[in-house]
């Protein structure tokens, strides 16, 4: 897929960015650049290969350090909802501002 100047003026005005001459040039080669990569990369055949976690495990034996799923802090709701101006059943009330 290759971009032509008129997608790079699309883009540069999308993300507000105003580009000289120079600059629409030098950035169609690079994003053309960039997507002659993807579209290599995208050829390449990873039928029957496994999605690694982490990069080091295509190299040594790496397992996962996870954590407990435990409570660590304890209920500081009402506390928290004190300076509120409005609370019904731990829930902080506001003005309705669509009809």
């Amino acid at each position: 897929m290759a971009l032509t100047p008129n997608d790079v003026l699309r883009i540069a005005h999308l993300a507000r960015l105003e580009l000289s001459a120079d600059e629409q040039a030098s950035m169609l080669a690079q994003l053309n650049g960039f997507f002659g990569i993807v579209e290599r990369m995208s050829a390449v055949d990873t039928s029957g290969v496994e999605p690694l976690y982490t990069p080091l495990s295509a190299v040594t034996n790496v397992t996962l350090r996870l954590r407990t799923d435990a409570v660590t802090e304890i209920d500081e709701r009402e506390a928290n909802q004190r300076s509120a101006p409005a609370v019904e059943d731990g829930l902080f009330l506001v003005p309705k501002v669509i009809e």
